[in-house]
């Protein structure tokens, strides 16, 4: 079952148990990759489907931080709640010594000498963790390790 599939089915699951909450997350984010479909003029491939679910839980990620400055509490625990609906569709998150594990290896592989090849490690690390990692956390990791070599 592929990703948009399972997005439909668990769409008419939570219809029919009146989960509004629920049924408006996956609504949005059906809604994202039809408009993401529209944009390439063709149907998405699992990856791309799921590159736009991460960009969704990137949104709410950013949100949640903007509602915790300004205090925002009920906005923020709607906020929480959508977020862990769309984490449900990502793969299990990798840890940082995950990450960090790749990025080693990415960085022996590539020859890195320091943060100068940063660009290098990255371009070849992302496409590995894409959907498993958010980019930051990869970004700091990377940054971390170059700095030490």
């Amino acid at each position: 079952m592929t990703l948009l599939e399972r997005l439909t089915a668990d769409l008419k699951e939570s219809l029919r148990q009146g989960d509004k909450l629920r049924s408006s997350v996956i609504r949005l984010a059906k809604a994202a990759i039809h408009n993401a479909e529209i944009a390439k003029g063709r149907p998405l491939e699992e990856g791309e489907v799921l590159e736009v679910l991460s960009r969704q839980v990137k949104q709410r990620r950013e949100s949640i931080t903007e509602f915790e400055k300004a205090g925002r509490e009920d906005l923020l625990s709607k906020e929480k709640a959508e977020l862990s609906i769309l984490l449900e569709y990502l793969p299990q998150q990798l840890s940082r010594e995950e990450i960090a594990a790749a990025a080693r290896q990415v960085i022996q592989e590539v020859g890195a000498q320091g943060p100068r090849d940063k660009g290098r490690v990255m371009g070849k690390l992302m496409p590995q963790l894409r959907g498993k990692a958010e980019g930051r956390l990869v970004s700091e990791v990377v940054d971390e390790l170059l700095a030490g070599t």
